[in-house]
């Protein structure tokens, strides 16, 4: 006869607050912006990865992806504290944002709502519907 020891239930961790995050999402109308912004994958790219460095997040990597002539972009920018995603209507004059950051080492906020507010201001919406979701 074996002899088998009791199993203790490992009680999961409590959640931690300190992983509280920053969601920013906007509908962009009626977008008045420099073309390239709403129709060039290239430059649209080096432009959020700029800005992105300038509110002092990490960039590890980007995808955008070109529609072809007229067409719209969408890309995203993985940061190492979440995530930039935009994907612009340029017939429409249309651009959607999403600006997340988490704060598990160091409070991301700040940084969050001037990259978010650097893009607002280059796609210069005349009807911007803007949402902030704070994440637990």
């Amino acid at each position: 006869m074996k002899n088998y020891q009791a199993v203790v239930p490992i009680q999961p961790p409590a959640v931690a607050r300190s992983a509280t995050g920053l969601h920013l999402i906007g509908d962009l109308y009626g977008c008045l912006c420099d073309s390239r912004l709403m129709l060039d994958a290239p430059y649209l790219e080096n432009f959020c990865r700029e800005r992105v460095a300038a509110a002092g997040l990490t960039t590890v990597g980007s995808l955008f992806h070109s529609f072809g002539e007229g067409g719209g972009v969408t890309g995203v920018v993985v940061l190492a504290e979440s995530h930039l995603s935009i994907h612009t209507w340029p017939e429409a004059g249309y651009v959607t944002l999403d600006v997340y950051v988490c704060n598990y080492t160091e409070n991301n906020r700040p940084k969050a709502q001037k990259l978010f507010d650097d893009l607002l201001a280059a796609f210069n919406p005349n009807d911007p519907h803007l949402h902030r979701v704070d994440r637990a």
